[in-house]
């Protein structure tokens, strides 16, 4: 068996190695490639043979590697190690498998750590959260890149991390993290990490509650400079006293108040750093304005505030020293970071309706913040409800819902909810399962709305029942809202 604790770097020997790579996703094709340029022999092990697993199998089969597709078991192999994909449960059969032969599990965090370069690499900030990770990531991003540093927003965002690390010539990644990615991680040590909320989602792949907080609490071990947690989310606080951090690591939060000793906050209208400063006891740095922040929402101030002080984390390699991410990064930061698509994103506004697409908004608690911020709604929802239930929702709301239109599998338990906690709120329920029920959807919305009213595609659900995902999904409603307005 090959000695895994030697591979801390690519300078590494990998040669000997024998890897079968689970999943021919972004983050299995990207490990398979990886593994082959250090020269590791790969097995690519799917059960699934789609066109885009098949293309992606082509390609890795034609540079060498063995790949069995419609798998139901790992091959008959001698494997020293198995690199798992984020899109297996950790009580997948493949792992369990892996485990009784005695075959380690790394995810695509812990081979990205291990493939860093000796010495200069990236320092990572990591940000996990069950809502506004990738927007907190691109904040971050964007903050580091006003500040003249050599940055990437990588991983869950899309952007495979190991892709980045490989041909790693920066100074800092920014690294969204999602809960499915960190149960196989052993030895990743960010710079800094954060764990913006926690609440119910990925239940289905976690099995309850318990083990999704246990795998979110994951991002907080091994930290290195300072694990930022949410003063309005207890939870995340209790994950990082609890965490076995590096010696030194030191508490920072965040609020959307007045900001303590070790905090950001805000005070009189501006974002405010009183961690990160030499004179904190007595001082609070002034960062940026709350009218730097776009789209502004309570949520949206939070995730600027914990991708502040992630960057000034990174600048601040001591509090006695000039913070190399300067309060006019942050600001100038703030000021050109683009909103990802299809996160609470003004699709249109005609005789005083406003069309909302925050199909991100996959899970109940995402439902919420955004809810939160319209008060008169004709609610958009439905989809696949991975486990969750929506009666705290539908509580919190049923003053500002006018008209509720479900669609997709799990719609049935949304309305349940509307039954038992707002029985007066009128609400159509699609039956069809095609995208067309969207246009559906939209139309009704168009007809039942006035001036004043909110058409929010919020869904609180996975989109995979209908669409292809949550992007697809929010494309399809902007383009039913443009035809249902002639424009």
């Amino acid at each position: 068996m090959h000695n895994l604790e030697e591979l801390t770097s690519r300078d590494a020997n990998w040669s000997s190695l024998h890897v079968g790579v689970l999943g021919l996703g972004i983050a299995g094709f990207a490990a398979a490639d990886a593994l082959m340029q250090l020269g590791s022999k790969v097995s690519i092990i799917d059960s699934s043979s789609n066109d885009e697993v098949s293309e992606r199998a082509n390609i890795l089969g034609s540079l060498g590697a063995s790949v069995f597709l419609k798998a139901n078991e790992l091959p008959e192999q001698s494997f020293d190690l198995v690199v798992t994909s984020p899109g297996l449960p950790p009580q997948h059969h493949f792992h369990r498998q892996a485990k009784l032969k005695g075959i380690p599990i790394w995810g695509e965090l812990e081979l990205a750590w291990r493939i860093r370069p000796k010495s200069g690499g990236a320092q990572w900030l990591c940000v996990t959260g069950t809502n506004g990770k990738t927007t907190t990531t691109l904040m971050l991003d964007s903050i580091l890149r006003a500040a003249g540093l050599r940055t990437e927003a990588a991983g869950n965002i899309g952007h495979s991390l190991v892709g980045v690390v490989l041909h790693d010539e920066l100074d800092v990644i920014a690294v969204e993290v999602g809960a499915p990615q960190l149960p196989f991680v052993h030895t990743m040590s960010p710079w800094a990490s954060v764990c913006l909320n926690i609440a119910s989602d990925h239940i289905d792949h976690f099995g309850n509650f318990n083990e999704y907080t246990n795998a979110k609490a994951l991002i907080y071990e091994r930290t290195q400079f300072a694990a930022v947690y949410n003063g309005h989310d207890n939870a995340t606080l209790s994950m990082v006293e609890s965490a076995d951090v590096m010696e030194g690591c030191r508490a920072v939060g965040f609020t959307r108040g007045t900001p303590g000793l070790s905090e950001l906050g805000v005070v009189d209208g501006a974002l405010v750093d009183r961690a990160f400063i030499p004179n904190r006891r007595d001082y609070a740095q002034e960062l940026a304005l709350v009218s730097d922040i776009h789209p502004a929402a309570d949520h949206n101030t939070e995730n600027a505030l914990a991708a502040s002080a992630l960057a000034r984390a990174f600048g601040a390699v001591t509090v006695t020293e000039e913070n190399r991410v300067s309060p006019t990064a942050v600001r100038d930061g703030l000021r050109s970071f683009n909103p990802a698509p299809h996160r609470n994103a003004l699709v249109a506004s005609e005789g005083g309706v406003t069309y909302i697409d925050d199909s991100k908004a996959t899970n109940a608690h995402a439902a919420h913040r955004s809810l939160s911020s319209y008060p008169s709604v004709i609610w958009v929802a439905g989809g696949l409800a991975k486990g969750q239930d929506f009666d705290e929702l539908v509580m919190a709301h049923a003053g500002r819902f006018k008209l509720v239109i479900l669609l997709g599998t799990d719609a049935p338990i949304i309305a349940d909810a509307l039954t038992r906690h707002a029985p007066n709120v009128p609400v159509i329920t699609l039956v069809t399962r095609e995208t067309s029920a969207m246009n559906e959807a939209v139309q009704i919305a168009h007809e039942r709305a006035v001036r004043g009213d909110t058409v929010l595609l919020a869904p609180g659900c996975a989109s995979w029942d209908m669409f292809k995902n949550y992007s697809h999904r929010g494309e399809i409603f902007a383009n039913a809202v443009a035809n249902e307005l002639g424009h």
